[in-house]
């Protein structure tokens, strides 16, 4: 049977966004149904995750967060991880964390192959007995 994986991507920072996609994209099985949801920041992964959890098998959280001055990418970062792996443990579902959280623009640039990682997470847990 054909796994379903649905992909949620912050495209806050678009261009690396695209890069995360293309990346978790290239190394998924051609025989996976991929579909893509596009929320507008990190915060909003878990949530649409959670709306989705019946419909599909695995899911792929992909975004970027990239420190400010202020504390807000801390809070941000940590409570998305939290939720996810919240999720991931409640639902018994694979939940590839593929949001890079960076110091700078330049480092995000470097990091956009991290899609493809989490991709590897999902077919590695999906292929479990």
């Amino acid at each position: 049977m054909k796994k379903k994986i649905l992909i949620v991507c912050a495209n806050y920072y678009k261009d690396i966004s695209i890069g995360l996609i293309t990346s978790a994209t290239k190394v998924l099985p051609k025989n996976f149904n991929i579909s893509k949801i596009n929320v507008p920041g990190v915060f909003e992964i878990p949530v649409t995750i959670s709306k989705n959890l019946k419909k599909f098998d695995a899911f792929i959280a992909l975004g970027c967060v990239i420190k400010g001055e202020t504390p807000h990418f801390d809070f941000i970062s940590q409570a998305a991880t939290n939720a996810i792996m919240k999720l991931t443990i409640q639902s018994k579902k694979p939940i590839g964390n593929g949001i890079i959280t960076c110091l700078n623009m330049k480092q995000a640039k470097a990091r956009k192959r991290k899609g493809a990682e989490a991709s590897k997470a999902i077919i590695s847990i999906l292929s479990q007995k």
